[in-house]
């Protein structure tokens, strides 16, 4: 048996054993931003470059791991756009990097002594790797957890969504966001985004009978 819960265009299902499934929930800017404090706070700069560079990238997790830092720097300097090659559908996505998310990966990759062969976000544990994609959903859904959110409703596309939906929401702009995320068609960045049924419920609120 399935209950549906629906929140900001997003139809999230819970089994009766209490797995929740379907597309994740983006987290909202100000619970970005308070993310990003109590990192900042706990001086944690793997996950600060992590989070902004997720944010700023709206990269799948199979390409934001494998990402080295050749990817995004040039002679030790940050680059303001980058091009990427997806794995999923070996088409080019550019996206930017915003000067915080410059600030924090140059941090990151000076503290972590990283060389540009280097895997941007390399593995403790496994030598020559990136983390893990398990290990990269855990500290997503920590975050989570620690603003008393359900943890469940969010994980890696949770990342994928969070500006993709913040920019949808401002420009209503769907091609720009396609383009974004790299989507060959149309109708699958409308129903990533969950933006019929967002309209429709705004539409639905606004109107008085």
């Amino acid at each position: 048996m399935l209950t549906n819960n629906t929140r900001a265009g997003v139809n999230m299902k819970k089994s009766t054993s209490g797995k929740c499934t379907g597309i994740k929930r983006p987290f909202k800017l100000e619970e970005i931003w308070r993310i990003r404090t109590r990192l900042e706070l706990e001086n944690n700069l793997m996950q600060l470059a992590l989070l902004n560079l997720a944010i700023d990238s709206k990269l799948r997790s199979s390409d934001l791991l494998k990402t080295h830092v050749y990817d995004v720097s040039s002679q030790g300097i940050i680059n303001a756009r980058v091009q990427c090659i997806q794995q999923k559908t070996r088409t080019d996505v550019h996206y930017e990097i915003t000067p915080r998310t410059q600030q924090s990966l140059s941090l990151w990759i000076h503290f972590a002594s990283l060389e540009a062969k280097n895997f941007l976000f390399p593995s403790d544990r496994r030598k020559n790797q990136p983390i893990s994609y398990s290990f990269y959903r855990s500290i997503i859904r920590s975050w989570a957890a620690k603003l008393g959110l359900n943890a469940d409703y969010y994980g890696t596309h949770s990342m994928r969504r969070t500006k993709a939906t913040l920019i949808y929401a401002r420009t209503k702009n769907i091609r720009a966001v396609q383009i974004l995320l790299g989507h060959s068609r149309l109708d699958n960045t409308i129903r990533y985004l969950g933006v019929e049924l967002e309209d429709a419920l705004r539409l639905s609120e606004q109107t008085d009978c």
